[in-house]
């Protein structure tokens, strides 16, 4: 595994509609820009949920028996004969999963599983919070301490059973932790001195909060006939050269005790329909398209008939892609819908604010600097809240109560008015940023590293999507190029934040759309979007009022977290364009034998 610097959001969006709003006139300050101060304003509308949960129901059973070992361990690891080599901070995390998966392609199912498993992360820190065993080694980069000390507990609750899985996992991790520390000692011996010299831990209130475990109940065999069904309307496309319908629940409970006393219990519910479908163009270009909803409950899944007609969208799209044009790379003004705007502040400006990158020197630290300074136009907030579970009524994957570190999950605000105010903490901190504001995050086996929740582009000021099109018209006129281009839907998209690299992101569309300057649309493929983020950011122009929300899993030195972007339409004065990957292959010379056998039926 390469030190892993370059996210990927991967796509899980619900399908949404243009939230155009209705409600109070925006905030009477002026946008930054003469082109965005010229367009008409707009209501605008963020409707935010946060749930009514108060995690008070009694500790579990697991939770119990791992806060009773981890006082053991730790008075007895206290017992160590030299003092510096005792741990000052021991940490367990319990996850508990209960995973339901069916997927069918053309018609029969390929998978269909059911699994319940139990996790176990320890982290043990030696030294001081000032300087500990997790202290970064700058110049020999050691993938292994990305990683925790995880361990699998049994599923059901015997006693002496977790307590011997804790036990030899925590004797393991305190043996790395010394060797840890004895390095951290010797590479700052021979290093330079370090640019931050912030704290490596920082000091927190003990939290207590208790959910009810997470459990769902899904009839298995229902979904196999649905996924089988579903699918088989893949089968009548002969263009098609693969297929998916796949239906996920998941139930996750995390169980949080730390040696400073935080005991938290947090449950998560997730349910998934995932359509994918592909095909190869004429020229070898091979083209997907993916339909998604994701839901908190396997209750609120859509039913068969409106899930049908997401297969038949997608296959619409995927025949409209074949015969579309493609694009030359292409360099000017274009717009952004409100899903592949998400992405696209996802990627270049999300990941950029994770507290982590900004003390560590080998991160390009775009933002590190730049606290009270613009970095954006004056029309724009941003603030990331992963304590909201619905927006404009949409369900957000990022919502959590308690990050990975129990600490709350708290509204941040990162963007006012274009002036970059903070970044997201975990309990790492940086210059300037003493305190987590709850943003440390992980997928178990990893250590915890500051991470996004719900991040949320906020515009001050609004304007109609049409009036949008009617400005990027202007510009088209003004600049004589006979078309901009409009990205509509888009599968994700990656970033690389490292000096190693260049400081660039690429987003991934595929329903992107010409529109020329008499007004009309001509869909298009074969086109990334790149760029580098401090130019690109500086070029948007104008924010549409239609709330959309992209919901998905990111990746990166902490694993795979769920997360989601919510932003608006935007105009941007100039964009770049490159030419998409392409195969050379021709599509299959032989027709498939789902269609010759469909043929024969008939």
């Amino acid at each position: 595994m390469q030190r892993a610097r370059r996210p990927r959001f991967h796509p899980g969006g619900v399908v949404l509609a243009a939230l155009v709003s209705s409600c109070a006139p925006p905030h009477a300050a002026s946008p930054d820009g003469a082109i965005a101060a010229s367009l008409p304003s707009a209501p605008k509308k963020l409707d935010l949920v946060r749930p009514a949960t108060t995690g008070t129901v009694a500790e579990a059973p697991l939770l119990t028996v791992l806060a009773g070992e981890l006082a053991r361990n730790v008075k007895e690891l206290g017992k160590t004969k030299k003092a510096d080599l005792s741990p000052y901070f021991v940490e367990y995390e319990a996850t508990d999963e209960h995973n339901v998966e069916v997927e069918g392609s053309f018609g029969t199912l390929v998978t269909s599983t059911d699994d319940r498993s139990r996790s176990l992360d320890v982290d043990v820190r030696i030294g001081t919070p000032k300087l500990d065993s997790t202290h970064r080694l700058r110049g020999d980069y050691d993938v292994s301490r990305d990683f925790t000390r995880q361990a699998w507990l049994p599923v059901e609750d015997d006693p002496s059973a977790i307590r011997a899985v804790a036990w030899l996992a925590t004797n393991a991790e305190y043996q790395r932790a010394v060797e840890d520390l004895v390095r951290v000692k010797a590479n700052l011996e021979i290093k330079v001195a370090e640019q931050d010299t912030s704290d490596d831990f920082s000091a927190e209130q003990p939290a207590t909060f208790h959910e009810p475990p997470a459990a769902f109940s899904v009839d298995k065999g229902v979904w196999e006939s649905r996924v089988r069904k579903l699918s088989a309307a893949f089968a009548r496309e002969p263009e098609l050269t693969e297929s998916r319908v796949r239906f996920e629940s998941s139930a996750e409970t995390r169980y949080l005790a730390t040696s400073e006393g935080s005991s938290v219990q947090v449950a998560r519910l997730h349910a998934r329909i995932e359509i994918t479908a592909s095909t190869l163009a004429d020229d070898g270009m091979r083209l997907e398209r993916t339909e998604t909803v994701d839901v908190p409950d396997p209750a609120a899944l859509p039913n068969d008939d409106d899930t049908s007609r997401l297969v038949e969208r997608v296959i619409a799209d995927l025949k409209a892609l074949r015969r579309a044009p493609l694009v030359e790379p292409y360099a000017g003004p274009a717009i952004l819908d409100g899903r592949a705007a998400a992405v696209f502040f996802h990627e270049i400006f999300g990941h950029r604010v994770e507290g982590h990158r900004q003390k560590d020197e080998e991160e390009g630290q775009t933002f590190a600097h730049q606290v009270g300074q613009p970095v954006m136009p004056g029309f724009l907030n941003v603030f990331d809240d992963p304590s909201i579970t619905r927006l404009n009524g949409i369900p957000l994957n990022g919502y959590y109560p308690y990050d990975d570190e129990g600490i709350p999950g708290q509204r941040t605000l990162l963007v006012d008015r274009g002036t970059l105010r903070g970044f997201l903490l975990s309990r790492s901190p940086a210059a300037g940023f003493h305190q987590s504001n709850g943003h440390g995050r992980r997928e178990h086996g990893h250590r915890v590293v500051s991470r996004q929740g719900n991040l949320v582009v906020d515009p001050i000021v609004t304007t109609t999507p049409g009036a949008l099109k009617e400005q990027l018209i202007a510009e088209l006129k003004k600049e004589g190029k006979p078309f901009g281009l409009r990205f509509h839907e888009i599968t994700g998209g990656y970033t690389n934040t490292t000096r190693e690299g260049s400081q660039a992101f690429k987003v991934l569309p595929v329903m992107v759309y010409r529109i020329y300057v008499d007004g009309h649309e001509e869909l298009v493929r074969g086109v990334d979007l790149e760029g580098t983020p401090l130019a690109s950011l500086a070029r948007i122009e104008a924010a549409g009022n239609d709330f959309e929300v992209f919901d998905g899993v990111c990746g990166a030195e902490s694993g795979w977290v769920p997360v989601s972007a919510t932003s608006p339409s935007l105009l941007l004065g100039q964009i770049e364009v490159t030419r998409q990957e392409k195969g050379h292959d021709r599509p299959p010379l032989l027709g498939p034998p789902t269609a010759s056998a469909l043929r024969r039926a008939r």
